[in-house]
């Protein structure tokens, strides 16, 4: 399944994991990646990052202007895309 998220200046996702991988392509701006037990990651226009199944994440845009991401997920059918984390 692939999505097209656009997140305005400021916008944080809240936490959550998805059942399936996900890879993110950076189309526009640049989004912070907070992986729970890491570092954050800076991923601007034009780079990739690779999220595990079920790990727990949130994103957040820290540009000044609109960010957008092309998520990719290996879904397995039947199960959500997106699971809140408590």
């Amino acid at each position: 399944i692939q999505v097209l998220v656009v997140f305005a200046p400021g916008v944080t996702a809240p936490r959550h994991s998805h059942p399936g991988e996900e890879l993110v392509y950076v189309v526009e701006g640049t989004l912070e990646y907070q992986l729970d037990g890491r570092l954050p990651v800076t991923v601007k226009a034009g780079e990739v990052l690779f999220i595990l199944a079920e790990a727990i994440h949130t994103v957040k845009n820290i540009g000044s202007g609109n960010a957008a991401e092309l998520a990719t997920y290996l879904a397995e059918k039947g199960k959500p895309l997106v699971v809140l984390a408590k």
